[in-house]
């Protein structure tokens, strides 16, 4: 056994190159476990300054402006659309989410009601027995949802001074992380040795990656909200905008988002048209935007993306939603690829080599 891990150790940790991309990844780790939650606002910086890279390098190049105006300019229109979400989305959604939560007992007792005259259509499938059990259980849990809230709305007043910090730093930070990118990605490689190949190529294609994912991701929310909202309002479908939004953000999760945001959407469109031709009719719609998002928005968007595996997929969402919440699942497919990327890139001995460097010394030296 021990033989056997020594010989494992010399092919995969015996390099150099191995070594360095170790520690790189043992104190990359170390930072996000220990200072993840005082370095939020950095790495909620590092995002959005991902996402506002390519417009900045698109101005530099297609119209020959110098970077710090091109930087100017992406910034400014990146705070005009950050006053209009604070300014008009948020206000318009808050409403929209307390008129929600007011309709909800409605909806209660309506399906209370229902319920009840299920053993009375259905004797063979329902006793009277089970349909008391099940309201039992939806009482409990909505007693459990209002006291969740009600202890939400009592705490969030620190959550309200983290929002205030947020909305002051990340502006900063983004700002001059465009404008100094050349002076920290210097700053960083000093660090390095001067030897760095494997971990430059890593670098080169994650970068890449990630500013492709986070841009693809961007669009891929205001185009699926906003395809959603129009042909919720088209329908005329209560809460358009704030369903819209919903479904524009379960695209951060795949396969995950669009099930848990089905159930919302197809309960309004129940409670306010009934079984009917409406109802039939905006489930087909509502199922249709998905299928164009995984069919045709998501190819196009991502085509230059690493191919993963759904079941690959899915894991790194388990796994990276919780190790780091809501950064871990938003960054789930990059990280994924980050692990595919190591895989593949990872310095290590030829089966050659390794053979060689196990021989005898006398033996070794006659070769």
């Amino acid at each position: 056994m021990i033989q056997v891990l020594g010989v494992w150790f010399r092919r995969y940790l015996s390099h150099p190159q191995a070594v360095l991309l170790l520690i790189l990844l043992l104190l990359g780790f170390t930072v996000i476990f220990t200072l993840g939650k005082i370095l939020a606002p950095m790495f909620a910086a590092l995002v959005i300054s991902f996402l506002l890279e390519g417009s900045v390098c698109g101005l530099t190049k297609s119209i020959k402006t110098p970077r710090l105006l091109s930087v100017w300019s992406v910034f400014m229109a990146f705070m005009a659309l950050l006053m209009f979400i604070l300014l008009i989305m948020l206000p318009l959604l808050s409403l929209q989410l307390s008129q929600f939560l007011q309709e909800v007992p409605n909806w209660i007792m309506t399906g209370h009601s229902l319920l009840l005259q299920l053993p009375e259509r259905y004797p063979d499938f329902f006793s009277i027995e089970q349909v008391d059990r099940i309201i039992t259980d939806a009482r409990s849990k909505t007693n459990d949802f209002a006291q969740m809230l009600l202890s939400y709305s009592i705490n969030s007043m620190p959550l309200l001074i983290t929002f205030l910090v947020y909305l002051v730093l990340v502006p900063v930070m983004v700002f001059f992380f465009m404008k100094d990118k050349t002076l920290i990605l210097g700053w960083l490689k000093g660090f390095l040795p001067a030897e760095h190949t494997a971990a430059q190529r890593i670098w080169d294609e994650m970068n890449k990656q990630m500013g492709n994912y986070v841009r693809g991701k961007f669009y891929e929310i205001l185009i699926v909200g906003s395809g959603s909202y129009v042909a919720f309002t088209f329908m005329g479908l209560n809460y358009a905008p704030l369903l819209g939004a919903l479904v524009g953000l379960s695209v951060v999760v795949p396969y995950i988002g669009a099930a848990v945001v089905t159930f919302p959407v197809v309960l309004v469109a129940y409670f306010q048209w009934g079984w009917g031709s409406d109802f039939l009719w905006l489930s087909a719609v509502y199922f249709i935007i998905q299928a164009l998002d995984g069919n045709v928005l998501v190819p196009l968007l991502f085509s230059e993306a690493v191919n993963l595996h759904p079941v690959a997929i899915i894991m790194a969402v388990l796994v990276f939603g919780g190790l780091w919440g809501f950064w871990g699942v938003f960054f789930a497919i990059p990280l994924a690829t980050l692990v595919k990327a190591l895989l593949a890139a990872w310095p290590r001995l030829s089966i050659e080599e390794d053979n060689f460097s196990s021989l005898p010394a006398p033996l070794s030296k006659k070769f």
